[in-house]
């Protein structure tokens, strides 16, 4: 089964440093997430290690990807920028992307 509706279902793309993944994923739980994809990601270079503002920029990263309906993205989002102290340099990106199609997720399909 493939969702056509342009808004029903959003992607929620957090990165952080590495090894705060698992703790990014456990928060959108918490907030209502049913669960999500994580992987290892790097900066433009592994010898990079500059500084924004004055924060160590670590090129070692952690990508966190939440297919989400609609109707709970800011709820998580919000919750995910809070618990990862997002708000703060140095500490992460995030943002929702919205979705044209979606495949595989059958059991959010059917709700």
């Amino acid at each position: 089964m493939i969702a056509n509706s342009c808004s029903e279902f959003k992607l929620i793309y957090v990165v952080v440093e590495a090894g705060h993944g698992s703790f990014i994923m456990n928060s959108a739980r918490e907030a209502g997430a049913e669960g999500g994809t994580t992987y290892f990601a790097r900066g433009t270079s592994i010898h990079e290690h500059g500084k924004f503002l004055g924060v160590p920029i670590e090129p070692e990263k952690e990508v966190v990807m939440i297919i989400i309906k609609d109707s709970m993205a800011d709820q998580v989002f919000d919750y995910v920028v809070k618990k990862g102290e997002l708000d703060t340099p140095g500490k992460g990106v995030a943002f929702i992307l919205d979705l044209s199609r979606v495949a595989g997720i059958c059991h959010l399909l059917d709700e």
